[in-house]
């Protein structure tokens, strides 16, 4: 076989911060994404341990209301937004490139200002603790109480603001994403050859782009109501809360999808690498995908069914709220059958992925029992609805990431984890995860309302109230030891292979971690698992011929762009001018960002 030198244009990169300030590789700022998503996710944790210890007990006064209030408007919107969000975006960001065979993303610099825009988001929502008090009003924002009427200082402007920001970098994302699956693919890389979690993260992107713009209508019209003196959500002047409602929920269930959909194609892609076996039945575990991705936009209403919508509203999404558990059951029955017989390797990814199904089974199945809407009238609004939440995102979601940052960890770093310490963390957080959450179904069923910050003794809520508190108490216990073996095993874990779980896809086809071209040669795809099929075939050597690999060059117009939207959203809440300033910020950005060469990757 012949070999030429691989010629390759390489930009020339800044050193020390100034490299990651204007980094444009997909691959870095997938890990910017990842440690920025996952301090935020601690933070969130830390506000949920101060309302389980609030709540450990009857008649506490360790916090008071006001704080409280704001303590799990900000946890919600933090575990959602800032944290589960832009980890499953972390994984776009890095493996999506890698499992299609591309060098980088369509738009690596509208990549780099989708970071730093959405890090911007999350300075303003967090800087309002400082800045006046952060928002009350629950991460779903109901009005009226989101008014100037009853919410008179800045937290809830924060909040809007916030949210407002995050969509933008969202929708920059979703529109890279979508174009890099659509236009970027190797050659012979069909979609019926794509893997899983590529699809899912597909079906993701068209989400963010169809669901942000409800949102962000919604955010407007109560900025509108509270900045300008519009009445949409004031009923005195003739406008309708329910209309805030029915426009949050219409986005509000497609991003339960948007945050678990990722999970699902995490889990797809470890069970088969860990069973020695194919993905059984491919074709219906991405149809069931995109049914739930389309039918996730008729179901909405279910958090609506004590408004008073009447009985054929009800009846309507109750039936298609049921209807959407079925694509979902068949995506278990799908995981069941590649486990089925398989030759299991018990690693402590695989003890993610089986967790992941044991626990999203049990949320989906309380899930189902919301659909009846006479049974869902005496659940709202209990902590059998926070049980249910916490099984589908943090059970779901989390146990999916978590698993899914064990399994592409060597790729990412290119060491090893220490495997026991993986285990013990596993165990530890699954088995606090049940002692946390589950106690919240008998406290919800015996009436405890979500969202009070304290209860009387004669109410029976004690013992299983404690009960959760200690399994917060384990579950931190948990983090420390997956944060410790992860950091210690990137410092100084043994150097990993290319291939150390003899894996199925493209991104293991390359050197841990990978080069910062990802191909030399872009491969060719002939099977759906192309690389496994390769090397039982033994045609895994590729022949290096004399392509001239253009890299663009790394850019701080990203950066500064987004530090105008920073400045920007303060200046919206706090001063004019300085709003003003942060426009012109952003502009001058993205007019010098359209001057610099495009050398795109390929």
């Amino acid at each position: 076989m012949t070999s030429f030198p691989l010629q390759i244009s390489r930009p020339i990169h800044p050193t020390g911060i100034w490299n990651w300030i204007t980094t444009i590789d997909h691959k870095k700022i997938g890990i910017l994404y990842g440690v920025s998503a996952f301090i935020l996710f601690i933070i969130g944790g830390i506000e949920a341990m101060l309302m389980r210890a609030q709540l450990a007990s009857s008649n506490l006064k360790i916090i008071d209301p006001e704080l409280y209030n704001q303590l799990f408007t900000m946890h919600g919107t933090t575990m959602i937004f800032l944290a589960i969000m832009p980890m499953g975006a972390a994984f776009f960001n890095y493996l999506i490139p890698l499992q299609i065979g591309a060098r980088d993303v369509a738009f690596p610099r509208l990549n780099a200002f989708s970071y730093w825009t959405f890090l911007a988001g999350a300075i303003i929502l967090n800087a309002s603790w400082f800045l006046g008090g952060a928002p009350n009003a629950g991460w779903f924002g109901y009005a009226p109480i989101t008014g100037k009427a009853y919410n008179v200082g800045h937290g809830i402007d924060f909040w809007i603001i916030s949210l407002q920001v995050l969509g933008i970098a969202s929708l920059a994302a979703a529109f890279n994403f979508i174009v890099t699956i659509i236009n970027m693919r190797a050659p012979g890389m069909t979609f019926s050859r794509l893997p899983v979690f590529t699809w899912m993260s597909f079906i993701t992107a068209i989400l963010l782009v169809l669901a942000f713009p409800v949102i962000t209508v919604a955010l407007i019209e109560l900025q509108f109501d509270r900045f300008y003196g519009t009445n949409f959500f004031i009923t005195s002047a003739g406008g309708n809360p329910i209309l805030w409602q029915h426009l949050f929920w219409v986005f509000g269930h497609p991003e339960v999808y948007i945050l678990i959909l990722p999970a699902m194609g995490i889990v797809s892609e470890i069970l088969p690498t860990f069973s020695k076996k194919p993905l059984f039945g491919y074709p219906v575990v991405i149809l069931s995908g995109i049914i739930i991705g389309f039918m996730g936009w008729m179901v909405w209403s279910h958090h609506m069914f004590t408004v008073g919508l009447g009985p054929v509203a009800n009846s309507v999404f109750a039936l298609t709220t049921m209807a959407i558990a079925i694509p979902t059951g068949v995506k278990i029955f799908n995981w069941l059958g590649t486990l089925w017989k398989g030759s299991l390797t018990l690693n402590t990814p695989m003890l993610y992925a089986i967790g992941f199904i044991l626990t999203f089974t049990i949320g989906g199945i309380s899930g189902v029992m919301h659909s009846q809407a006479a049974s869902d009238a005496q659940q709202q609004d209990t902590y059998f609805i926070v049980a249910h939440i916490h099984y589908v995102l943090f059970g779901g979601s989390l146990i999916a990431i978590l698993g899914g940052i064990y399994y592409w960890f060597p790729k990412f770093t290119g060491r090893m984890y220490d495997e026991k310490m993986g285990k013990l963390g596993f165990y530890a957080f699954f088995i606090a995860m049940q002692i946390t959450f589950f106690p919240m179904h008998f406290t919800g069923l015996n009436g405890m309302p979500r969202r009070i910050y304290t209860y009387g003794s004669e109410y029976g809520w004690d013992f299983w109230n404690l009960i959760s508190t200690i399994g917060v108490l384990l579950l931190a216990i948990s983090m420390v030891i997956f944060i410790y073996n992860i950091v210690s095993s990137w410092i100084g874990g043994e150097k990993a292979s290319g291939d150390p779980w003899d894996a199925r896809t493209l991104e293991w086809s390359i050197s841990s971690p990978p080069p910062e071209y990802n191909f030399a040669v872009i491969p060719t795809i002939e099977y759906r698992d192309d690389w496994w099929e390769k090397k039982m075939l033994g045609k895994t050597s590729e022949e290096i011929t004399s392509d001239d690999v253009h890299l663009p060059q790394p850019s701080y117009w990203p950066f500064i762009a987004s530090l105008g939207l920073l400045i920007a959203g303060f200046g919206i809440i706090l001063s004019i001018p300085v709003a003003i300033l942060g426009a012109s910020i952003t502009m001058i950005g993205v007019y010098a960002w359209s001057f610099e060469p495009v050398n795109d990757p390929h």
